[in-house]
C-alpha cells in the first residue's frame, strides 16, 4: 500500500470513530417540523423526493398545495396515477396572487387548505405531510402565524412529519421548526429570458 493510501486509510479510520461517538449519542426519535424557504429553487422539489422515501418505507402520507394548486403539475400527476392509494392530495389555490388578484378569494382557499391540513395532520394514520408554498399564505397574512405554530406545536401527532415549503418562511415558525433549509439562488435561467421548463419547473 503506498504511503498516500496508508494515510487516507488512517484518517477515514479517525473520521469513523469519531462518527461513531457522535452517532451513539443520537438516540431520540420525533416527528419533526420541516421548512425549505429561500429564494433559490428545489424547495418543493425536495419536499417531493422526501415523500418519495415515505412512500418507499410505508408511511402514509398527504399533500396539500396552497397558492399554485390550479397549475398542472407533474409531481401531482405523477402520485395520481401511481400512488393515489398512498397519499392523499388537496389541492387550496387558484393560482399566484398576481393571477386571482382577488384578496377575499385566495384567504378563503389558504383557509380551506388550513382546515384539511389540520384534520390530516390529526389524523394518527398519516406520517408525512406536505403543505406546499404554505410559507406564501403566511406571508401573505392569508393564516394566522400564531394559530399555525401553535397548531403544530400542541395538536401534532408525536411522530408525524409536517413539512412547509415557499420563500419568506415566517420568523416565528423557522424559530420552533426542527429543521430548516434556505435555498440559496446563484443562478436562474429566467433571468435570461428562459420560461419556466416542464419537468423542471413543474
Amino acid at each position: 500500500m503506498s504511503d498516500k493510501a496508508t494515510r487516507h486509510r488512517d484518517k477515514m479510520k479517525k473520521i469513523k470513530a469519531a462518527r461513531d461517538r457522535m452517532m451513539e449519542t443520537k438516540t431520540e426519535e420525533k416527528g419533526l417540523i420541516v421548512i425549505h424557504t429561500g429564494p433559490g429553487k428545489g424547495k418543493s422539489s425536495s419536499a417531493f423526493g422526501m415523500l418519495v422515501r415515505c412512500i418507499a418505507h410505508g408511511m402514509p402520507a398527504a399533500v396539500v398545495q396552497f397558492i399554485k394548486g390550479a397549475w398542472g403539475t407533474g409531481e401531482r400527476d405523477f402520485f395520481a396515477e401511481h400512488f393515489a392509494d398512498k397519499v392523499t392530495w388537496v389541492t387550496s389555490g387558484e393560482g399566484f396572487t398576481w393571477e386571482t388578484q382577488d384578496r377575499e378569494r385566495d384567504i378563503a382557499a389558504a383557509q380551506a387548505g388550513w382546515n384539511k391540513a389540520k384534520a390530516l395532520i390529526r389524523d394518527p394514520e398519516i406520517r408525512f405531510v406536505l403543505l406546499d408554498e404554505i410559507n406564501i399564505a403566511l406571508r401573505y397574512e392569508y393564516l394566522d402565524i400564531d394559530e399555525v405554530v401553535e397548531f403544530l406545536l400542541t395538536e401534532k401527532p408525536e411522530m408525524t412529519h409536517v413539512v412547509l415549503t415557499g420563500r419568506n418562511a415566517h420568523d416565528k415558525l423557522v424559530e420552533r421548526a426542527d429543521l430548516v433549509t434556505n435555498m440559496k439562488l446563484v443562478k436562474h435561467p429566467f433571468r435570461d429570458g428562459i420560461k419556466a421548463q416542464k419537468g423542471i419547473e413543474f
